[in-house]
């Protein structure tokens, strides 16, 4: 879906700017995207699986929740939403633990310029994976992994995990070892 989001400045600054999504990934604007970890208290990691229609990264494993913060919309806002919209889960900003950034750049073809600022919420899941409701259109698939498998996956050759540079996941599995 094509939605207005806000581009940002070289130092993550939102400018006050609109912008069609589909033209920000055609030119390589800066914009902001939110990432979502859940964890169980059982030690356990919520991945999602990638639609085989999506135009990148189709079919493969990914972080819990994600997606793009429309324009007027607050990290924390956009990822309470889109928790809603990918895993039917209502959760409140309180339960939402803002980990940073990071920044990254994907150029996937000369049309399809991905440069997005990562804002990072980790989040305790009470609810048992069946009563999760997925979006068919973005999500083929969720599932309960545990630590050691998490790192395979996103280790693994062929790639079966969403590539993010090393800083990325090394950070996020620090963090989700001393949550889990």
């Amino acid at each position: 879906m094509d939605e207005y989001i806000e581009l940002l400045d070289k130092n993550g600054t939102p400018t006050g700017t609109s912008c069609l999504k589909s033209v920000a990934h055609k030119y390589g604007y800066f914009h902001a995207t939110v990432h979502i970890w859940f964890y169980t208290k059982n030690s356990e990691i919520l991945i999602q699986k990638r639609q085989a229609s999506k135009d990148t990264f189709p079919n493969l494993w990914d972080v819990s929740v994600a997606g793009h913060i429309p324009f007027g919309e607050t990290p924390e806002q956009g990822a309470i939403r889109e928790i809603s919209e990918e895993i039917g889960l209502s959760i409140s900003k309180k339960e939402l633990i803002y980990f940073g950034t990071h920044s990254e750049k994907h150029k996937h073809n000369s049309n399809k310029i991905d440069y997005e600022l990562h804002h990072i919420f980790f989040c305790q899941l009470n609810e048992p994976l069946h009563n999760l409701i997925i979006q068919e259109e973005e999500l083929a698939a969720i599932k309960l992994v545990s630590l050691d498998e998490l790192k395979t996956m996103i280790y693994c050759t062929p790639i079966r995990f969403v590539p993010h540079n090393k800083n990325y996941f090394t950070t996020i599995l620090r963090e989700l070892e001393g949550r889990t």
